[in-house]
């Protein structure tokens, strides 16, 4: 049996790169597997390996709860961050090239956290999110600092349809001069989303334009939703 690492290496990551430049996120599957996925949300109340936990109403961001985990991260998920961070870099250096940001990434992971800690972002923002019927999260973006990183991942723990119902994955556009626009994704258990972060480009007939992006997740009318959200950057 593969390991997820091995797995990820075998992904088709020009297909991948090409679904971030034209639609700003990719579904990559099968990453995880069942019981992959049932330790993850077994060790939801694992004591030492978090540093914060976040109640969602309390902040008003929605209805839920999520945790950041401390360093050191467990293996399996540094091992993710690390593994996928030099597959899509070259696609946020595009970015920023298209858009004349002067701003480039570096190609490794642990570079890319020498420079957070060196701006005093020190804290990872690795969080497993945790819903229940009638649970959500408002549209927000995931920033914490001056430096962060475009893209960002989600793994995907539970099976809709039969461990929750509704509890959809929500991107919106923020088209200039246009109404906005949404995607509604709903991915399996041990599938991996990538998105952005933040913003990104769209060619149109005057060169490339930034379109400004959301997340959230729609109310769940049913069980009980985990997902695994890995940022690239950390907090200060």
């Amino acid at each position: 049996m593969q390991t997820v690492i091995e797995k990820l290496h075998s992904k088709d990551w020009g297909s991948i790169a090409g679904d971030l430049h034209s639609k700003g996120y990719a579904v990559v599957t099968n990453v995880l597997t069942k019981k992959e996925c049932e330790q993850l949300i077994a060790a939801y109340n694992a004591d030492n390996t978090y540093r914060k936990t976040i109640s969602m109403e309390r902040y008003r961001f929605g209805q839920g709860e999520y945790k950041y985990f401390q360093y050191p991260l467990p293996a399996l998920i540094n091992s993710i961050r690390e593994t996928v961070y030099p597959y899509i870099a070259p696609v946020a250096n595009k970015w920023m090239e298209v858009l004349n940001i002067n701003k480039r990434f570096p190609a490794t992971h642990p570079e890319l956290k020498a420079l957070c800690h060196a701006a005093g972002q020190t804290r990872p923002t690795v969080l497993i999110l945790k819903y229940g019927e009638g649970g959500f999260n408002t549209l927000h973006q995931d920033l914490y600092g001056e430096i962060f990183f475009p893209m960002q991942l989600v793994l995907f723990l539970n099976e809709p349809g039969e461990e929750y119902t509704g509890g959809e994955f929500v991107l919106t556009e923020a088209i200039p001069r246009a109404q906005s626009k949404a995607q509604v994704i709903q991915p399996r258990r041990g599938d991996m989303l990538l998105f952005t972060t933040n913003f990104r480009p769209v060619k149109g007939s005057r060169g490339y334009y930034r379109v400004s992006m959301k997340h959230g997740v729609s109310p769940l009318h049913s069980g009980n939703r985990h997902t695994l959200g890995i940022i690239f950057h950390d907090a200060s």
